[in-house]
């Protein structure tokens, strides 16, 4: 059946393309959020991939496989090819085969040891991981007994999944389900999470300068759907917002809904010194409250925020981290992983023994270039809430956006070092690229009324910029006290440029700034590049501008595509220009292009 006024078309290798001018494009791409991946979004179709990860993430929300084939069949244009539906239906029902809920505590020469059932109604699940080399270390076969202690925790398990039962230490619980992850078998945890110790937290409805403060509808809308019912299988998981769209306040808002001791953590100093501030401005919370436990200070209170690289600090590099001790003091009842697709793979260890409390994560981008995505689906917690950039900046929640990418040659006497060197040498040369240097002082100066960031990732280049702009540099090298107070005399106006390097890629709120210019970066990092465009997102009257300066015909500009392959995804387009001399920006004064030029 052909149906041409739809808007979707769904393909047999599991893609959807989503025609956007067709009448019931939104209302169709509202429906797809819950299970499917927006991978590109160009001007005319929009495409979007079905995944296990994506489709686990929407049955741990409720949606079922009927839900998303109903949905698909609803808008395609033509048949929804058969293998499709088979295949969505098969791969949704593997989440929910294995169930973890309570065991028993066990005491053992006076110690007592917490255990989990890992149960399935399926004995040829059951059988598998009785097989595999990794699963079965973690678990020991169980059975009930008609009588005894141990049967009260039958209780809810259909006959199957007492027959197929396995055991296993509470403190296995993280290591367990990301193992089972890996070999396609998500786990739906139920078992009820712990308590920690009570803290009312109560958010205020001025802030401490006297602004009116409301959580927004759709910061709300997060927390509902992180905590749910309250109930097992709740209270944990990942949210995505863009940057600038408040996901501080959203970790806020569901402090307030926990009143328990919290833990924060976070990427770098500066972003721990934000989140107490904004704590104290718009909480009941006092200073003495809240702690600080990072390289300068280590203190810890009823809220504590840290870095993720005091708890990654050890003193060799096969010793213990003797900093990962903070998740076991305090008694916390919630931990908040702010740009939680950054989470180091030491943390990540601790994340899967600390499964007991509630957590989530907040991040504005779960793309991670080594593809540990599933990690953070089976330890942090499965994605609770998303929303499309393009779909808060349509409500003026984010600032309006326009991307431009310059492009210049490589000068001559560059080119024949260019040429003789390997890939890494060539992509550091054509990041390099002196002529960038003229660039960055002409848009500077053809921009005067904009608060501009100048971002990149090399150090020499960035302190020749900042002499060249006569601006301050924030490196990693910055002391900390120093980088707050440039941090503060740019939102204060007091400087209108700033040089950084890619400290100020994460957790950075510099609510002004309307103008970033990016002469270089990590590579082909999507999630760097999601990460600078949101240093210039906050709301405001005037278009914020996110240039990135690349040099042609150079492996800078292979890498500059997959890079941008991220905005592509989010609805934003690139303006491209070509610059030899400054009357080249002159194009910019034009309308702005739609799509790729």
């Amino acid at each position: 059946m052909v149906n041409p006024e739809n808007p979707l078309i769904v393909q047999s290798d599991k893609t959807l393309l989503l025609d956007v001018h067709a009448s019931l494009a939104e209302e169709c791409r509202n429906a797809l959020i819950p299970f499917a991946e927006l991978i590109r979004s160009p001007e005319h179709l929009h495409t979007y991939q079905l995944s296990p990860l994506s489709l686990w993430n929407a049955a741990s929300a409720g949606f079922t496989w009927k839900d998303a084939v109903n949905v698909l069949k609803k808008y395609a244009r033509y048949d929804v090819p058969e293998s499709v539906a088979v295949w969505i239906e098969e791969t949704s029902s593997r989440f929910g085969k294995l169930r973890l809920v309570q065991g028993p505590v066990v005491t053992e020469n006076s110690i007592d040891t917490e255990y989990l059932f890992l149960v399935t109604d399926s004995p040829y699940v059951h059988k598998e991981l009785m097989v595999h080399p990794v699963i079965k270390k973690h678990l020991v076969p169980y059975e009930f007994t008609s009588a005894g202690e141990n049967q009260k925790y039958a209780e809810g398990l259909t006959e199957n999944e007492k027959k197929f039962c396995f055991i296993l230490p509470v403190t296995d619980r993280g290591t367990v389900k990301q193992n089972l992850l890996q070999i396609g078998w998500p786990v739906k945890d139920e078992v009820p999470l712990l308590e920690g110790s009570p803290l009312d937290i109560v958010l205020k409805e001025e802030s401490a300068a006297g602004k009116k403060f409301q959580v927004r509808d759709y910061q709300k809308k997060a927390a509902d759907a992180l905590l749910g019912s309250g109930g097992p299988g709740t209270g944990y998981g990942t949210i995505v917002l863009p940057c600038g769209a408040g996901k501080t306040v959203v970790g806020m808002e569901i402090m307030s809904r926990i009143k328990n001791n919290t833990l924060i953590l976070t990427t770098n100093i500066s972003a721990v010194h934000q989140w107490i501030n904004e704590l104290i401005d718009k909480t009941n919370l006092s200073p003495d409250d809240i702690a600080e436990y990072t390289g300068e200070n280590k203190t810890i209170k009823p809220v504590t925020v840290a870095t993720y690289q005091i708890l990654t600090w050890r003193p060799d590099k096969v010793g213990p981290y003797p900093h990962f001790s903070l998740f076991r003091q305090n008694n916390w009842g919630l931990v908040i992983y702010d740009e939680v697709h950054m989470l180091p793979a030491p943390v990540f260890r601790v994340v899967a023994e600390l499964q007991a409390v509630h957590r989530v994560g907040l991040t504005a981008t779960l793309v991670r270039e080594d593809g540990c995505e599933g990690y953070v689906f089976s330890l942090v917690g499965p994605k609770r809430y998303d929303v499309p950039w393009k779909e808060l900046e349509k409500s003026d929640w984010i600032a309006h956006a326009e991307c431009v990418e310059v492009r210049l040659d490589l000068p001559e006497e560059s080119l024949l070092k260019y040429s003789a060197a390997t890939q890494r040498e060539k992509f550091k040369i054509s990041s390099l690229n002196p002529l960038k240097y003229q660039v960055v002082k002409d848009l500077v100066e053809k921009y005067p009324e904009d608060k501009i960031l100048v971002i990149g990732q090399y150090l020499d280049q960035l302190g020749e910029i900042a002499k060249l702009l006569n601006a301050p540099i924030i490196t990693g090298k910055t002391p900390n006290g120093e980088r707050d107070t440039i941090y503060a005399d740019f939102r204060s106006s007091k400087i209108r440029v700033l040089v950084v390097s890619k400290v100020a890629n994460f957790a950075i709120d510099l609510p002004d700034a309307s103008l970033a210019i990016q002469v270089s970066g990590t590579f082909g990092s999507r999630q760097e590049e999601a990460q600078r465009l949101g240093r210039i997102l906050r709301p405001k009257e005037r278009t914020s501008r996110f240039f990135t300066l690349i040099t042609r015909n150079t492996v800078e500009e292979d890498f500059g595509n997959n890079r941008q392959k991220f905005l592509a995804e989010q609805g934003y387009s690139y303006r491209i220009i070509r610059y030899s001399d400054s009357s080249d920006l002159e194009q910019l004064d034009e309308a702005p292009l739609l799509g790729w030029s």
